[in-house]
């Protein structure tokens, strides 16, 4: 096993990282190039857990200015609010029933067009540093290389450049990667995994700047995802949140949610580190935004600013307690709805507030199209770049949102679907055919359930038809989760055929 040192503020050292392509960087064509791409993924980061959403409590000064000098859509959601069903539909622009990735801990089909395949082909240049989670097929057994491990070839999906990964883990110190072998590499003794991160990923943009070619550059980081204790967190951040108070929600509930799987549910004890938690979940997003700050500065001291598309996002937020869950897999707002950031100077309006209902399957369609590049046809997602640069332009009527199954288990009777507009969630689950709707602009804590008023079955009805219409043509059967098990995978957790398929 091998360990890497940092030299303070420099990253890497130059042997550490080897851009594509042969002999030595070339110097900046004065033709302009396609546009870089900075993509920037926080995990279980929840869109009203951010200051510039207007949580008071929330100390991410960096995150906020990306708002104010890009734009911000205020209406996106994770399809699926689990971490690898995200990626899957991140990669592919397709859903979770499209791509398999039904639940966690599942090896991914590598016969689709990915983001990768598309970024590669067109000549860019990419890096993957961080958090895969579309590899290992095993519950359980994060650290053995035959799951953390992801090697070159098919099953990066098309990220052929720099790789600086693992699939899964969630220890931000003494923490480790992989390039391009099953051989762990420490990022160095007391380091915390996200500034480390940061360190490779400016060192990579510094080495960039000096080439002709465009490149991409996605960031997976691990935090704010738990666990939330004191070791697991720089005490500087830690300190910031120590006295402040952080209690539960309108919308906490005492009870568990009989939906929840096991990961949504709350026992005793856990309910009692609630604050605890949140306190420790505000620092990791502390220190997350003070790293974002750190690249944004890094790419525009490289000059590649006005060049350079910038997009931060996360995978899902998190319960703490809110409608008697932890966790995510659900359509609830603290779970579903995530932060959506892009800037680039000069070609997207600064602090353009887009209400278009943005979800994660519309992400590479959109980032494509606003790099000239080709979108593949069987994305399902839409293509809402007019959004991103301030022009008009269609626009989905709602985001679709599923749960195929407990977050990383083959059990039935949690499934759901779900329908989020600009106002209203709409949300039936399969076992017992419970519908809900809420009203988000006068309920926004999602208290109320107007499925079974009067006034409101107009609302209703559209959602039931829209939901219809939605699932069919995705053919989407809403299956119980162990079907999938039965059906689209070979009995190793790897998947061999998905509703596309």
């Amino acid at each position: 096993m091998k360990r890497r040192s940092f030299l303070k503020g420099a990253g890497l050292g130059a042997a550490h990282l080897v851009l594509s392509g042969a002999g030595a960087p070339v110097e900046a064509s004065a033709t302009p190039r396609k546009p870089n791409l900075v993509f920037l993924l926080a995990d279980q980061l929840g869109y009203t857990r951010c200051g510039y959403a207007g949580d008071p409590k929330a100390r991410t000064p960096n995150i906020d200015r990306l708002a104010t000098e890009g734009a911000s859509f205020f209406n996106a959601v994770s399809n699926t609010p689990v971490c690898a069903a995200f990626r899957a539909s991140l990669f592919t622009g397709k859903y979770t029933t499209s791509t398999g990735m039904v639940i966690n801990e599942l090896r991914m089909r590598t016969d689709h067009e990915c983001f990768g395949h598309v970024l590669t082909r067109a000549g860019y240049r990419t890096a993957y540093i961080g958090k895969w989670h579309l590899y290992a097929n095993q519950l359980g057994n994060h650290y053995d290389p035959k799951n953390s491990f992801v090697p070159p070839g098919a099953n990066r999906l098309g990220f052929d450049g720099y790789w600086a990964a693992y699939n899964f883990h969630h220890n931000y110190y003494n923490a480790y990667y992989h390039t391009g072998s099953a051989e762990k590499i420490f990022y160095g003794e007391g380091l915390y995994e996200p500034d480390a991160q940061t360190d490779m990923m400016i060192e990579y943009i510094r080495k960039a700047s000096k080439s002709d070619r465009p490149f991409a550059a996605f960031l997976s980081y691990g935090t704010p995802h738990d666990p939330w204790g004191a070791d697991n967190v720089p005490k500087k951040y830690g300190s910031m949140f120590e006295n402040v108070p952080l209690g539960n929600p309108p919308n906490y509930k005492p009870e568990n949610d009989r939906y929840a799987d096991a990961w949504g549910r709350l026992g005793p004890q856990q309910r009692k580190m609630l604050q605890t938690w949140r306190r420790n979940y505000y620092a990791m997003t502390a220190n997350l935004d003070w790293n974002i700050g750190r690249l944004r500065d890094a790419i525009d001291q490289a000059g590649l600013g006005d060049n350079t598309i910038v997009v931060f996002t996360s995978d899902h937020g998190e319960m703490f307690g809110a409608q008697g869950r932890r966790a995510k897999n659900i359509f609830y707002e603290e779970a579903a709805r995530i932060p959506f950031l892009i800037r680039r100077p000069g070609h997207v309006p600064a602090g353009l507030r887009s209400d278009a209902c943005l979800s994660t399957v519309d992400i590479m369609p959109t980032i494509l199209a606003m790099m000239g590049l080709q979108i593949p046809k069987e994305v399902e997602g839409m293509d809402l770049s007019r959004c991103a640069l301030g022009k008009t332009g269609p626009q989905p009527q709602a985001a679709f949102l599923q749960n195929t199954g407990a977050c990383a288990a083959w059990e039935n009777g949690h499934e759901w679907r779900a329908l989020r507009d600009k106002r209203y969630t709409y949300a039936i689950y399969r076992r017992d055919k419970a519908e809900l709707l809420f009203d988000n602009s006068n309920d926004p804590y999602q208290m109320k359930n107007l499925a079974a008023e009067p006034e409101h079955k107009a609302t209703l009805e559209r959602f039931r038809r829209m939901l219809k219409a939605r699932m069919q043509s995705l053919n989407d059967t809403f299956e119980a989760c162990t079907w999938y098990r039965d059906n689209w995978t070979d009995g190793n957790r790897n998947i061999i055929r998905g509703a596309r398929g």
